[in-house]
C-alpha cells in the first residue's frame, strides 16, 4: 500500500512504511475489508502542500456502496445519502445557504485543498471501528504531524468527534475548529449550528489563503 501515497507522502512518511505493511496484512486476513485495497490511501494521492485544510472523522462508513477512501464522502449519485452526510449538509445549508447543495458528492472538496482524512482508513462491511486495533492511529497520527509542518503552520483543521480530537496536540500552530461528530447520535449535541464552514474560510482568508469553495 505504501506505493499508493504521493511520493511526497513517501518520503515524508518513510518511517510508517512497515506500519502499513503490519496493517496491510491484517486487511488481507479480513475478506469482508472495506473500502477496496485500491481506495484505501485515496486521501493522500496529492501532495501535502495540495492541503489548507484537513477534515477528520473516525473511520469509514460500514456500508460499502458507501466507502470511497474519502472521509464523509461518497461517490457520485449515491442515494439515499448516509445520515452522517446529511447531516453535513444541513449545517452546509445552514452555515452557507442552500445553493451550496446540489448533487451531495464532495469528493471535488480533495481537490479544492481539503484533506478528508479518517482515523482509521479501514473497517469491516457493516462494522462500526471493527479495525481499530490494526495500528490506522499511529500512521493518521504521523500523518497530520507532517502535514503541519509541511504547510508551516498554513492549515485549518476541522476536528469533528472524539476520535478527531485526540488528533489536537498535533495540531500546534494550525487553526483548530472542533465540535461533535455529524453523526445522527451526537450531532445535536452541538455539530449543529458550529458553522465550521464559514468559520473556517475565515481563519484561511486571516491566514493569506484562498478560502474553499464549499458547493458540493
Amino acid at each position: 500500500m505504501f506505493q499508493a501515497l504521493h511520493p511526497e507522502w513517501q518520503k515524508l512518511l518513510g518511517d510508517q512504511k512497515e506500519v502499513l505493511k503490519q496493517i496491510e496484512d491484517l486487511i488481507d486476513q479480513d475478506p469482508k475489508t472495506i473500502p477496496n485495497k485500491a481506495l484505501v490511501l485515496r486521501t493522500l494521492s496529492l501532495p501535502p502542500s495540495h492541503y489548507r485544510v484537513l477534515i477528520v472523522g473516525q473511520d469509514p462508513y460500514p456500508n460499502p456502496l458507501h466507502a470511497n477512501g474519502l472521509a464523509f464522502a461518497v461517490n457520485p449519485g449515491t442515494n439515499p445519502l448516509p445520515p452522517t452526510l446529511a447531516n453535513i449538509f444541513k449545517e452546509l445549508r445552514s452555515d452557507l445557504g442552500h445553493g451550496f447543495v446540489q448533487s451531495g458528492d464532495i469528493t471535488p472538496w480533495q481537490q479544492r485543498g481539503v484533506l478528508l482524512l479518517n482515523r482509521h482508513l479501514t473497517t469491516r462491511a457493516e462494522e462500526t471501528a471493527a479495525h481499530f486495533a490494526f495500528g490506522w492511529e499511529e500512521f493518521t497520527k504521523r500523518v497530520v504531524q507532517e502535514l503541519v509542518k509541511a504547510r508551516h503552520g498554513k492549515l485549518v483543521a476541522i476536528l469533528w468527534g472524539q476520535r478527531a480530537q485526540e488528533l489536537a496536540p498535533d495540531l500546534s500552530g494550525a487553526t483548530v475548529l472542533s465540535s461533535p461528530h455529524p453523526s445522527p447520535l451526537s450531532s445535536y449535541r452541538g455539530f449543529f449550528g458550529s458553522k465550521p464552514f464559514s468559520t473556517c474560510n475565515k481563519a484561511l482568508v486571516a491566514l493569506g489563503l484562498e478560502p474553499i469553495d464549499w458547493s458540493a
